[in-house]
């Protein structure tokens, strides 16, 4: 045979021939090594003789499609399901047509949830201790899972599986997402064979920053009917029109992870019409009423206690009656849109039917990746204020909004809206805490709902075995008769820490066999095992940011004071045994300690090292940068820091007269700084989050032709005031006053992008407009950091 037809060969018999698994006792060796050719090769042709070799079965023939949904940032207490006030029929049908869960349990945030559920690990142990974007240089806290930690769709997709992840990524490097990468750390490269979503921690449902496989992409400009969550249905059901066409054999695993309901809350008035004047006895009452329903459901035991609210949160009745039409229609916005999400899963699962794929499908529908997030502090129309801890009042954001429209711009373009933290801890009721505490199951604990009709018998009995995340692998590898691999790729795999549910399939009373789960999250950190739980919240309180600052300054984790649940009689946390049994709490902290050393945990606190040193965020090495015309989509964390540090901004362009459009801009409407020409005048405009706005104007138009325009800005230091000057052709044409900028980031997936400002556009003044390209061309914008 011609040396020339061989490497081809190879390559199929690789394709189609690997090896049987491993036997039970052994983990397999992925990939698979090719068997022999079974062709018989001579000299000649005639005494030769093809045969394609035959496909070796790996799976059972029966082996079910999977799929998992999971939410963003909703506690215990939200869906009518669960007990709560927000309508989720969704949840509701694969309830009937499943099994729920009521013990179930996430890290407390959403980086950490997602790198364990998707590898069966601790999240600390795979390097995701903290979300990407504030990664830091200890090993439990890099943001980067390692290929000794392969996911299930890398594994799966080896046995034979399609695999595709639509949504949310958010386990990819905050520096690593330009569209030169380094792209081995996104989706494709973690065992997706197909991705379509946004690759950071949130993004704007109305213009959101896409990514396609390894491509950047954008959605429809101008489309008033367009929002995320029902693009992403329309996309994974596409996909699954293509793998029915192309593979119908094979079966599929799909991980489908909207932003919902991350903020910004993002949903058409319509849906949060819907429960216009529902909440209007505030948060207080409504935890009273969620608690009752849930005792009366059967959701939570009888005996449970209802837990008190932090003396450092504030009351219902607190709330000037001035302010209480801003509180109440935050909350409306975001359950309209946990419904609107909802509603998105039941037209996943109606497509499954439609295609005769629903009987054979396993589906985990995982309400939430962390409890009800408080970061919205006080109610806001920017949420990130109280990620780089800008200080703020109601009052400011109310004047603020109303400059956008008032209360009917909630939830919509031109805002970055997040609810007051008191919605966040009705929303986690019966518990005490909210996202971001790992000690608390406000923050850990999330509805369940599995089903799988050819496999679970549906069954009303809640079932309330303790699990985790990690528990998701293990249990799909269980399903499927798959010992996890020793090796993936040439690299020996770290143990599985999880424990498979599906003991509890068909047995809703069956003893738990999960001995011990640790946590921690910003050094809210705890330890269950055998039915104990001992934990302490640590110095950061996650619906007072400021007051935090305060806190961690003299915090010592050594001296935190610790709690004990007996959860056996104690389902909420409400009765503190520490003091009845200080041996008891004593043997765990110490078992606490040996786990976290185990798992890189430590430092204790890690999480929190970016909040006290703002100035260490990850970030890239270079000082100096040149920009063309067409350079767009810069992530903000590898962008230049052009509205938090000292900097110089050199343009080179030419225009017409009267020329409009962007410059430069960074960030998006809840945040960002743009330059730009509107009629000849040159404008520089810097968002502060909504709530201040700086900026000037030319007071004469640039005349027609080519023109150096030089931006030359002075931040003393992170957060502090500045000042902007704009000079053009040597003169100095504007001069603007910063009282104070921001620290951190606009935001978490807005770029830099020079002529034109895609996604969602910094300057209200320019909204209509959007993307506002530059009416001329860009020479040249050299960057250069102080």
């Amino acid at each position: 045979m011609p040396r020339s037809l061989m490497p081809f060969l190879t390559i199929w018999s690789a394709l189609l021939t690997p090896a049987a698994a491993a036997p039970a006792d052994e983990g397999a060796v992925l990939p698979f090594p090719a068997k022999e050719m079974p062709s018989v090769t001579k000299e000649r042709l005639q005494d030769s003789s093809m045969k394609w070799p035959t496909k070796a079965e790996k799976l059972p023939d029966d082996a079910p499609n999977i799929l998992i949904v999971l939410l963003d940032d909703v506690g215990f207490g939200v869906a009518e399901t669960f007990g709560g006030e927000v309508r989720t029929p969704a949840l509701d049908k694969l309830a009937d047509e499943g099994i729920r869960f009521n013990t179930f349990h996430t890290t407390s945030i959403c980086s950490p949830t997602r790198a364990s559920l998707l590898t069966g690990r601790n999240h600390t142990r795979i390097g995701s201790g903290t979300i990407a974007e504030r990664a830091v240089a200890w090993d439990g806290y890099t943001g980067q899972i390692p290929p000794t930690a392969s996911t299930v769709a890398e594994v799966l997709k080896q046995y034979g599986y399609n695999t595709s992840a639509f949504g949310k990524w958010h386990n990819t490097p905050a520096t690593e997402t330009t569209s030169l990468g380094p792209k081995d750390r996104w989706p494709n490269g973690y065992g997706f064979q197909y991705f379509y979503g946004f690759l950071g921690g949130e993004t704007s449902q109305w213009e959101p920053r896409l990514t396609e496989n390894y491509n950047h992409i954008e959605p429809p400009l101008h489309d008033p009917e367009y929002h995320l969550t029902q693009d992403l249905v329309d996309r994974g059901l596409g996909w699954l029109d293509d793998h029915q066409a192309f593979s119908p054999d094979k079966p599929f695993f799909m991980y489908w992870a909207p932003g919902g309901v991350h903020g910004p809350h993002h949903v058409a008035s319509d849906w949060a019409d819907r429960y216009d004047g529902k909440f209007d006895d505030g948060w207080d009452a409504y935890r009273e009423r969620v608690f009752a329903r849930q005792i009366e459901m059967g959701i939570i035991p009888e005996d449970t206690q209802l837990t008190p609210r932090d003396e450092t949160m504030a009351s219902w009745d607190s709330v000037p009656a001035e302010q209480r039409a801003f509180q109440t229609r935050l909350m409306e916005v975001y359950a309209g849109y946990v419904e609107h999400t909802d509603h998105q899963v039941s037209r996943l699962v109606e497509g499954l039917e439609a295609r005769g794929l629903r009987e054979n499908t396993l589906i985990f529908y995982i309400f939430g990746d962390n409890g009800s997030s408080a970061e919205g502090q006080q109610g806001s129309v920017s949420e990130l204020l109280a990620q780089n801890n800008i200080a703020n009042t109601v009052d400011q954001q109310i004047a603020a909004l109303e400059s956008l429209g008032g209360l009917d711009a909630l939830g919509g373009p031109k805002t970055d809206n997040m609810y007051h933290a008191g919605w966040a801890w009705a929303g986690s009721t019966p518990f005490k805490g909210t996202k971001l505490m790992g000690a608390y199951f406000g923050g850990t604990r999330n509805p369940m709902v599995v089903s799988w009709p050819a496999g679970i018998e549906p069954d009303t009995t809640m079932r309330s075995q303790f699990h985790h995340v990690v528990d998701i692998a293990p249990t799909i590898y269980e399903v499927l008769d798959i010992r996890p691999p020793d090796v993936v790729n040439g690299h020996e795999q770290l143990p599985i820490d999880g424990v498979s549910i599906a003991y509890t399939f068909g047995d809703a009373t069956a003893d738990g066999r999960k001995e011990q789960q640790f946590f921690d999250n910003n050094a809210s950190r705890g330890i269950y095992t055998d039915g104990w739980f001992a934990g302490t919240a640590g110095p950061f309180i996650p619906w007072d940011t400021p007051g935090s600052v305060k806190r961690m300054a003299n915090w010592d984790s050594a001296h935190d004071t610790w709690e004990l649940y007996n959860l056996e009689d104690d389902f909420s946390q409400a009765k503190d045994l520490a003091e009845a049994q200080p041996e008891k709490l004593a043997s765990l902290k110490a078992l606490f300690l040996d786990v976290a050393e185990d798992n890189k945990d430590f430092p204790i606190g890690a999480g929190l090292w970016l909040r006290m040193h703002p100035e260490d965020r990850l970030t890239t090495p270079y000082k100096e940068w040149t920009f063309r015309h067409t350079s767009r989509r810069m992530p903000e964390f590898a962008a230049p820091g052009l509205g938090r540090v000292s900097n110089h901004v050199h343009i080179d362009l030419e225009m017409e007269a009267e020329a409009s459009g962007v410059i430069y801009a960074v960030g998006g409407a809840g945040g960002g700084l743009t330059v730009y020409l509107d009629k000849g005048h040159l404008v520089y405009e810097y968002n502060m989050m909504i709530i201040e706005n700086y900026g000037a104007q030319s007071r004469k138009q640039l005349a027609p032709g080519r023109h150096v325009i030089e931006v030359i800005t002075d931040i003393g230091s992170p957060g502090s005031d500045g000042t902007v000057v704009l000079t053009v052709d040597g003169k100095k044409v504007a001069k603007v006053a910063l009282a104070r900028t921001v620290p951190g980031q606009f935001s978490a997936t807005e770029t830099f992008d020079v002529g034109t400002d895609l996604g969602s556009p910094v300057s209200a003044k320019y909204f209509d407009r959007r993307p506002f390209a530059f009416e001329g061309k860009i020479h040249e914008v050299k960057v250069s950091l102080d």
